[in-house]
């Protein structure tokens, strides 16, 4: 089990995660259809070369799924009881298919859960960054962790 429970987390602690993942269109179509998103935005190349952006956009729901999704195996796999909630959820510049990601996590906060005393509760700061360092996703994540076992 890759993941850290509770107590290996400080407030601060930060990780540079080594996966990188460059976006296709099949990953972008995929989601997008999966979830039942018409939007011509993410699906039109036609209609997006009218746009300001001249191409389709990456739907904002696979660059926050690839935000954690890659943050998992060095955080949380394994470890993880529950995601309580995402907050703050920004997308301040826009990901095109063929663009590569890299994220990074901070630890933001560490508190006790008070229902649950073999649990505690994480706030983790996600970002997402592009091939050219550019920031493209942020959100914090709130996670119910297991303790170490006694």
């Amino acid at each position: 089990m890759p993941g850290l429970y509770f107590e290996e987390f400080s407030v601060g602690q930060t990780f540079d995660h080594p996966i990188r993942r460059t976006i296709t269109e099949a990953d972008n179509v995929l989601l997008t259809t999966m979830t039942h998103n018409p939007a011509a935005l993410h699906l039109d190349a036609e209609y997006m070369k009218n746009t300001p952006f001249g191409q389709p956009l990456i739907n904002s729901c696979l660059t926050l799924s690839f935000m954690v999704g890659i943050s998992v195996n060095d955080t949380t796999d394994g470890t993880t009881v529950a995601n309580l909630g995402f907050d703050e959820v920004r997308f301040p510049k826009p990901l095109f298919c063929g663009d590569t990601i890299h994220i990074q996590t901070e630890v933001l906060e560490l508190r006790d859960s008070k229902s649950r005393p073999d649990n505690g509760i994480i706030v983790f700061a996600h970002r997402a960054y592009n091939q050219h360092d550019d920031l493209v996703g942020e959100c914090k994540r709130t996670a119910l962790m297991l303790r170490k076992p006694a």
